[in-house]
């Protein structure tokens, strides 16, 4: 069997083992999860173990079991669907354009259902979820990638919770599919079920987020690779600064939204796994614990070498990408597609110049303090609840739209277009985009990612090589699918070596989380840019300092609550 079999093996036996324990004990006390044996696979007793309960009479409920006992309501209902506004450049309205009239046309005509989309501002979820809440127009759906975050909705009072059961006989594909990929371990907390899972194929690694730098700079000062340590990298930084290529290499930019600075890199490993448990976590900001020390020393460093350009502070997201798209910056990290305006913006500008993709190794910088860490994301893709303001007939709705999205017609459809419009399919029989389309059936990011993330993360495109080709920039000088798939393969290997980090899940509601992640966030960001600024000599004091003003205004709390969580068993664990 091959390492990457028995990796996804590995990983849906702890999967199972999850289950077990959420399905039956978030009611009761557990002294620890179980653990799994990562060199077996999943067992055929696993698989009955998961399978749906076999004695539901479906005859006996008012809803009619899957798509085709489906029949317009009699009334007309109204559901509200969220979806990203990434605010990028010539894509059209996330709420008005061809593909959400097209949602509305082939589904809720059909079943007198009206849809509404929702923008969500992609930078500022949680403000834009809390604004919503509080005018009351929470949309029906609520969805976010990250466990966290609704497990604070459903503490907050807005989710509703849901019987299993009833989902299944409304979206019998949907529900199978959390069963065959072992997740129903995470729908729920304290023995209530609030969430439905979207599928997340190659969840161990995150292959389509990428470093592009400037390949042509390096060569101008004797580089033929971006170096895989920091005193290496630190010099060529040095050089391009030097030699007048480029003033500030390294950019920077302000700190928006949640999951800001992540630290993976800069852990020890092995990991302590009450530390994972207490620090570990993505959406907030471990302010005082050593691996952010590590991290904020570095950009302290880079910012006295001036490396970083003194005013990142100010820079928005839209402007770091002008800026490297101007030949201001060496690299720019983002999700890569076929069609990508940021790149195609830098060959626009740069016509003679000449773009890399960092490639991950598997190695470890251990004099700069660093190894290839990267986050594993969830075992599942988008998480979705369901707003406790919507009746009952709102939330048969929402059900009824998951379930018709997850068909392959209209999967299909919403990933690729209108054949001839959108793609043309190649003699693979792989769907091929029409690049530079901008007539009225155009697509928004990734796809229209942000309308069919409801259900995956991936596109049907056969295996992850195709993916990821499909993935890569197109019309452009370059071809980077080689580059791609190298990296998509370095993650791998550093996953296997035990780099992919997972961030530690709750099966309780963390009340400290709801109380204080807001305004912590905003703490942060001031405590961050004043320790990045700060003379080297004073980083010490000033970071043990602003740590205890963070910890006081209530990241101590939540540290404590996942504390007790995790010593109460009730939390997923490493494996």
């Amino acid at each position: 069997m091959s390492m990457l079999r028995r990796n996804v093996f590995a990983l849906r036996a702890v999967t199972i083992a999850v289950t077990v324990f959420l399905l039956t004990g978030c009611g009761q006390q557990q002294e620890e999860l179980p653990k799994a044996d990562l060199g077996q696979e999943q067992s055929t007793d696993d698989v009955e173990k998961s399978a749906p309960p076999s004695d539901v009479d479906y005859s006996l409920s008012d809803i009619v079991v899957g798509i085709e006992g489906w029949s317009a309501f009699e009334e007309n209902v109204t559901i509200r669907i969220p979806v990203y506004d990434r605010r990028i450049e010539g894509a059209p309205d996330v709420t008005d354009n061809y593909w959400t009239d097209w949602i509305q046309e082939n589904f809720g005509d059909k079943y007198n259902i009206t849809v509404e989309f929702v923008a969500i501002k992609r930078t500022d979820v949680l403000p834009t979820y809390e604004a919503l809440a509080n005018e009351g127009a929470l949309p029906t759906i609520l969805m976010e990638y990250d466990f966290p975050k609704l497990a604070q909705w459903a503490g907050q009072g807005w989710l509703s919770e849901f019987d299993l059961d009833e989902f299944m006989k409304v979206a019998p594909n949907y529900y199978q599919r959390m069963v065959d990929l072992g997740q129903l371990s995470y729908t729920g907390l304290d023995g209530k079920t609030y969430f439905a899972l979207a599928e997340r194929p190659y969840y161990n690694t995150d292959y389509g987020y990428v470093t592009l730098y400037r390949k042509d700079w390096l060569d101008q000062i004797g580089y033929e690779e971006y170096p895989d340590n920091w005193a290496d990298e630190r010099e060529m930084l040095l050089k391009l600064k030097e030699s007048g290529i480029c003033q500030y290499p390294c950019g920077g930019k302000m700190l928006e939204g949640s999951g800001v600075d992540r630290n993976y890199e800069y852990r020890t490993f092995p990991l302590d796994e009450e530390n994972w448990a207490c620090y570990g976590d993505y959406a907030i900001p471990a302010l005082g614990d050593e691996a952010n020390k590590r991290l904020l020393k570095r950009e302290n460093e880079k910012y006295h070498l001036g490396l970083i350009d003194p005013h990142f502070d100010t820079i928005d997201e839209e402007t770091a990408r002008s800026n490297f798209a101007n030949g201001k910056t060496l690299y720019y990290q983002g999700y890569v597609a076929a069609d990508l305006d940021w790149v195609n913006a830098f060959y626009n500008n740069n016509p003679n110049g000449k773009l890399a993709v960092k490639i991950t190794k598997n190695i470890a910088d251990r004099e700069g303090g660093t190894v290839p860490a990267l986050r594993a994301n969830n075992p599942f893709g988008m998480m979705i609840g369901f707003s406790s303001g919507a009746d009952e007939n709102q939330i048969k709705a929402a059900w009824m739209y998951m379930e018709w999205m997850t068909l392959d017609k209209n999967l299909f459809t919403m990933q690729w277009g209108i054949a001839g419009e959108n793609y043309i399919l190649a003699q693979n029989g792989v769907p091929t985009p029409v690049l530079n389309y901008d007539g009225e059936c155009i697509q928004g990011v990734g796809n229209n990612k942000d309308y069919w993330c409801i259900t995956t993360e991936a596109r049907i495109a056969g295996g992850i090589e195709d993916i990821v080709a499909l993935s890569a920039p197109k019309n452009i000088p370059q071809d980077f699918t080689s580059e791609l798939i190298e990296n998509y393969y370095g993650q791998l290997e550093a996953a296997e070596a035990g780099y992919a980090v997972s961030d530690c899940n709750f099966a309780v509601v963390l009340e400290s989380v709801a109380k204080y992640q807001p305004a912590l966030l905003d703490l942060y960001r001031q405590y961050r840019y004043q320790i990045t600024k700060c003379a080297p000599e004073n980083f010490e004091r000033l970071y043990d300092e602003l740590a205890k003003k963070y910890a006081d205004a209530g990241y101590q709390n939540i540290v404590d609550e996942r504390r007790e969580a995790y010593k109460a068993g009730k939390s997923t664990r490493l494996q």
